[in-house]
């Protein structure tokens, strides 16, 4: 176990869980310890994974997720030594001389050849979440005392440089799912002081769902917030798919930015941007038949495309900020959206993105935008 200790704070790999798990293994074999097979139950802190499991053999390593909707009720969870030891807070251990049809790990494994099996929860200093380890061996004999125990410290040993990385995969995940990675990536570097903003180039997606007053006085909070977060859905993942980021989920109106890049110049982000916005229009026509066909009503939306330069950095107080973009390109692109309504048109396009974009658009003439000295030539899709 010394040997161990002095591995881990020296020589271990802490690159990843999945290079440390594989690694640790390898030392507890060849420290003497019978393990055949080990596995690595860490539950994280994600909308839609639940957790990830690593499991060793000495044939090999496999990492497999689980869903955060049906984990916890999932057959395979709640017939597990791993529920026995979230409940119970005290190690789980298993002679596998018989059937084990209560558990059908155990029974696999048995099936497989293992003849011990021990379940230990890490000593994280979060409780609240499942952190786990297993040991099965093949040995004839069962694991003694003194080999229970070595194992049992060889998990602790491992558990603060396991929460190490657990505790950064929550930041990241939190970070990428409320703020976006591009965003997420800036402020784990430590983009944190307050006006801390640089000038960049960005095609602006800003769109709003029409009607919502309307709907939200109408219906039950339950259908509204599945409409909204339906039509959320589609734009999240049209956005990512096209390159960009959403910034920010103003009540019903979504602002997203396709900003420029070392390998995406203006006018491929005004591209991305606009053939984003087709793709999105076609999914929800898509959507809106699905809806209809069902007895419900369509959901009518507007989309406003810009491009220029906006400020991308923290606005706010001194202890609560926004990494958002400001700028008069940022307030252009709100006033497009206004007047789409007002010309009752699912799409307008600047002229700033109209002319970095090749493919043909309808204009609509020139019109006055409010509170913009400029009049704007604006544009839609044919």
């Amino acid at each position: 176990m010394e040997d161990i200790a002095r591995w881990l704070a020296n020589d271990a790999p802490h690159n990843g869980v999945k290079e440390l798990f594989a690694a640790f293994c390898q030392q507890i074999v060849r420290s003497g310890m019978p393990v055949g097979r080990a596995s690595l139950g860490l539950e994280v802190l994600h909308p839609e994974v639940s957790g990830w499991q690593y499991i060793w053999t000495d044939e090999g390593q496999s990492v497999h997720a689980s869903d955060r909707a049906t984990a916890p009720t999932s057959h395979t969870y709640l017939n597990s030594p791993t529920r026995i030891v979230d409940e119970t807070g005290k190690p789980f251990r298993r002679v596998l001389d018989a059937p084990c049809l209560d558990l059908p790990l155990l029974e696999e494994l048995r099936l497989k050849g293992m003849t011990d099996y021990v379940m230990y929860q890490l000593p994280f200093l979060d409780q609240s979440r499942t952190a786990v380890i297993s040991f099965a061996t093949r040995q004839s004999a069962v694991c003694d005392p003194a080999s229970l125990d070595r194992l049992e410290l060889a998990a602790n040993l491992l558990s603060p440089y396991l929460e190490r990385h657990v505790l950064h995969h929550i930041a990241v995940d939190l970070l990428d799912t409320y703020v976006g990675p591009n965003t997420g990536q800036l402020i784990i570097e430590g983009r944190v002081d307050r006006a801390a903003v640089e000038l960049i180039e960005a095609a602006i997606w800003f769109a709003d769902m029409r009607g919502f007053t309307l709907l939200s006085e109408q219906a039950p909070i339950p259908e509204v917030l599945a409409q909204l977060n339906a039509w959320f859905g589609i734009i999240g993942e049209v956005v990512e798919a096209h390159g960009g980021e959403i910034l920010k989920f103003i009540g019903d109106s979504v602002l997203a930015i396709f900003p420029t890049s070392a390998g995406r110049d203006r006018s491929a982000a005004c591209r991305q941007a606009l053939s984003a916005a087709q793709e999105f229009c076609r999914r929800s026509d898509a959507e809106n038949a699905r809806r209809i066909s069902s007895g419900m009503p369509p959901v009518a939306h507007g989309l406003a495309l810009h491009a220029g330069a906006v400020a991308y950095g923290n606005v706010g107080a001194s202890r609560r900020l926004d990494f958002t973009v400001i700028g008069p390109a940022v307030n252009k692109a709100s006033r497009l959206l206004e007047l789409a309504k007002r010309l009752d048109r699912i799409v307008l396009v600047s002229s700033a993105v109209a002319r970095e974009v090749d493919q043909p658009l309808l204009d609509l003439g020139r019109y006055r935008l409010r509170d913009i000295k400029q009049i704007e030539r604006v544009f839609t899709l044919p």
